[in-house]
């Protein structure tokens, strides 16, 4: 089979176009200087059996831990070293298609280009198992580097889970709707450890999202669009609160019967 022919898999092709697409997000606001974040997505389910059994176009390479939720999937992930803006621009040049062996020990690329995925993808499959493994339907790992959003993590009271993700949803409605799980937090670990990897899991028991000190956010998911929407609603927020503090004064904020009196409407879980 030629790989060529991927490209007429209509369904898979769709979703490489929204790794572009949400690429290109990131880069254009900001928040993925030089290398900066990566994304993966679960591809199991939209491509074929031939497509599924294309040849290795590298050696097996061993994840250090055991993946079982995600043994035999596929995921689309980016390039180690790759821009966004390059991603946005043509994602098969720009990451790889891996498939997991059916141990859940290693994985080799199958598809698009011989690029060694990003160097989080150990932690980036640790959150696709454990979300696999609680049996959510979370196809997605997008982490970003989002400018306010980091500002904010460098103030100790914003590590604080409850109080960012109180100041953030009484900016605007929506933030609340969007993001309703509220913020996780994760203090600083080295980035792509799996120390750090591990701290985020934990965080995903209660959250789709999670604020990286110092570092960035990272957003779980089943829609890609949807992840980049969760973090780009928790940004506006964020420019909300920065830009009064700026102008001299504390934002009042939404009250928090305003904010529970948005529950029963939009059928969001108490927090």
């Amino acid at each position: 089979m030629e790989l060529t022919n991927l490209r007429n898999n209509s369904a898979l092709m769709g979703e490489i176009n929204r790794i572009a697409e949400v690429a290109g997000y990131l880069w254009t606001n900001g928040w993925a200087e030089r290398n900066g974040g990566n994304i993966s997505v679960n591809l199991t389910d939209l491509m074929s059996e031939e497509e599924k059994q294309l040849p290795a176009i590298c050696a097996p390479i061993q994840l250090g831990e055991v993946m079982p939720a995600v043994a035999g999937h596929f995921f689309y992930v980016t390039g180690t070293g790759k821009r966004m803006r390059y991603v946005a621009q043509d994602p098969f040049d720009n990451g790889s298609i891996i498939r997991i062996a059916e141990d859940g020990k290693s994985y080799e690329i199958i598809a698009m280009q011989p690029i060694a995925p990003t160097s989080e993808l150990p932690s980036h499959l640790l959150m696709h198992n454990y979300v696999r493994s609680q049996g959510r339907d979370n196809r997605v790992v997008l982490h970003t580097h989002p400018t306010n959003i980091i500002a904010l993590s460098h103030c100790k009271p914003f590590l604080n889970s409850n109080h960012i993700t109180r100041v953030l949803w009484s900016m605007i409605p929506e933030c609340r709707i969007i993001v309703p799980k509220g913020i996780g937090i994760v203090p600083y670990e080295i980035p792509g450890s799996m120390d750090l990897a591990r701290a985020t899991v934990k965080q995903l028991e209660e959250h789709d999202v999670v604020l990286w000190e110092k570092h960035g956010i990272l957003a779980v998911g089943e829609d890609l669009i949807e992840c980049f929407d969760a973090i780009d609603t928790l940004a506006k927020s964020a420019d909300i609160y920065l830009n009064a503090r700026m102008a001299g004064f504390e934002p009042e904020g939404m009250t928090d019967k305003q904010l529970d009196d948005l529950v029963p409407v939009f059928n969001l879980p108490v927090k």
